[in-house]
């Protein structure tokens, strides 16, 4: 019964409500790159659309079919994305990654919103999902590198 319990726990009013208003869920008409994630464990998807100018993120867009805590991500990640830089990206993916798997800290600002899935740590069977809109960003950005090297 712990278990249920903790799991309850997880899905505070806060991470229900990050849940319930997703930034930039419109899908672009005509994006540089489009990346869709799948979660193997849980089958949350989030394809994500992308447009760059200058080396930083002008336009995106994404369309979230995730449990609770996927959609918490994207909307974290949806209000803070724009204007950002292929590093900046890659920095908050991989401190993401460290806070939910090594205890490591809160991502930096604009990403410090990722604290409220602090609690998901115990429940590795949700980090992919919290991954997607990161991953699929950062797949978008190098795939527009690559497209723009050719």
């Amino acid at each position: 019964m712990s278990g249920e319990n903790d799991l309850i726990k997880l899905y505070s009013t806060r991470i229900l409500a990050l849940a319930a208003d997703i930034p930039n869920l419109e899908r672009l008409s005509a994006p540089d790159a489009t990346v869709k994630k799948r979660a193997p464990l849980c089958g949350s998807t989030v394809t994500v659309d992308l447009r760059m100018l200058d080396g930083k993120i002008s336009e995106f867009g994404q369309d979230v079919k995730a449990c609770a805590l996927g959609q918490a991500s994207a909307s974290v990640f949806g209000a803070a994305v724009l204007g950002r830089t292929k590093d900046e990206i890659v920095t908050a993916r991989n401190q993401l990654k460290q806070m939910l798997t090594q205890e490591g800290a809160v991502p930096d600002a604009p990403f410090e919103d990722f604290e409220v899935l602090i609690p998901a740590r115990a429940f590795k069977n949700r980090h992919a999902s919290i991954m997607l809109s990161l991953e699929a960003t950062v797949e978008a950005i190098e795939q527009i590198s690559r497209e723009n090297c050719a």
